[in-house]
């Protein structure tokens, strides 16, 4: 049974690298299609959705990367954790997040709050919150690794430093805005966290649940 968990874990991890390898593309090249029409400081990415192309390519970026996400998932089920459970409910909620923000686009900079913007934003509050979280129970109870767990602290801090960005939008005046780059900043962490997560997989470095841990 464990050999063919390892040999699952080997084929999973592979291809969720290519999910989130795949999510990257449609997001760098909207990056360069609008220099000069978004900035990366100010505006947050979900506003790439008003430029040609942008809702379509954006989520393609959002669904690779949720399924990337699910992939990972299933192979930590093969590294023994238990399909019901903290990080299995984390995880759903960050992969859940990631399509709820594509389904419900975000409103314009500077025009009243939509259902649809409402929708958008509380589903990225739940997203940034839950993987940091999930990346920390899994580095104390399923991969003992020490990068996964200082990725999961720095985008624990930075998703608050995000949280933060918002002040001088929500009360204009209040300083500079950096909201586009403090997600920015946020989701490149996230990513390195995801990277991290199917490294550890890829390895083979996960499967060995700590001594004296009851299996949910």
């Amino acid at each position: 049974m464990a050999e063919i968990q390892a040999k699952r874990r080997a084929v999973l991890a592979p291809l969720a690298v290519a999910s989130l390898v795949l999510s990257l593309f449609p997001i760098v090249y909207l990056h360069v299609a609008s220099a000069g029409q978004i900035s990366p400081i100010s505006h947050t990415i979900s506003d790439y959705i008003f430029v040609a192309n942008g809702t379509g390519l954006l989520a393609v970026t959002a669904l690779s990367l949720a399924a990337g996400s699910v992939v990972l998932l299933i192979a930590l089920f093969g590294a023994g954790l238990p399909r019901r459970g903290p990080i299995t409910v984390l995880v759903g909620l960050w992969a859940a997040g990631l399509t709820t923000a594509a389904v419900f686009p975000t409103d314009p900079t500077g025009t009243p709050t939509t259902l649809s913007g409402a929708v958008h934003r509380y589903a990225g509050a739940v997203m940034f919150v839950s993987l940091p979280l999930a990346g920390l129970l899994i580095s104390r109870r399923f991969i003992p690794s020490t990068t996964v767990r200082r990725l999961s602290l720095a985008s624990g801090i930075t998703s608050f430093l995000f949280l933060l960005s918002h002040v001088p939008v929500v009360f204009p005046g209040d300083g500079a805005v950096l909201l586009g780059l403090a997600e920015r900043i946020l989701f490149a962490v996230l990513y390195g966290l995801l990277f991290a997560l199917a490294a550890a997989l890829w390895r083979d470095t996960a499967p060995q649940r700590r001594t004296g841990e009851v299996t949910a």
